[in-house]
């Protein structure tokens, strides 16, 4: 319970600190995005933020916290870089990412359990879809993520809804 509450007050702090350092010097491309997404590199439920490293649509960062049911309640924690390709303006977006997450304990999703050593799990998850940015500030994006790890690998998607500033 206490790792989780550390847990929880790293991530807000970190998210704090990174909106006020990104505040200054705004550019009309909102670089900022926090955003809930089912499904996609948080496996089921996670929320992120994601940081466009230029002024530009290009490379961006993103990290995540979510947590799956299971034996109480577990940890999942997804990072990963993106790059936005251009499709018209500066509102419609081609995405393609690579990702890891990291889950506490394996997610029934993931894996049969027989046979998982430890109680940590890594996956891989490449992506690539579509993402919009709207005249609200707001964000919405699809995308293909497969799941690939030692155990198993097999297509998947994520649905993303968010805020950008």
């Amino acid at each position: 319970m206490i790792a989780i509450y550390r847990m929880k007050y790293f991530v807000l702090t970190l998210a704090v600190s990174l909106i006020a350092s990104s505040s200054y010097g705004q550019t009309t491309f909102k670089r900022n995005d926090i955003y809930l997404q089912a499904g996609g590199n948080g496996l089921l439920v996670s929320m992120n933020y994601e940081r466009q490293l230029t002024e530009e649509p290009g490379f961006g960062l993103r990290l995540g916290l979510g947590f799956h049911p299971g034996e109480g309640y577990n940890l999942i924690v997804p990072v990963g870089v993106n790059y936005l390709f251009e499709i018209k303006n500066d509102k419609s977006f081609v995405e393609a990412g690579l990702g890891v997450t990291w889950t506490r304990t394996p997610v029934i999703l993931l894996a049969n359990s027989k046979g998982i050593e430890g109680n940590s799990f890594i996956s891989f998850v490449p992506s690539v879809g579509y993402r919009q940015h709207t005249n609200r500030n707001m964000m919405w994006r699809i995308n293909l993520t497969p799941i690939i790890n030692k155990y198993s690998a097999f297509p998947w998607f994520g649905l993303s809804l968010g805020k950008r500033f």
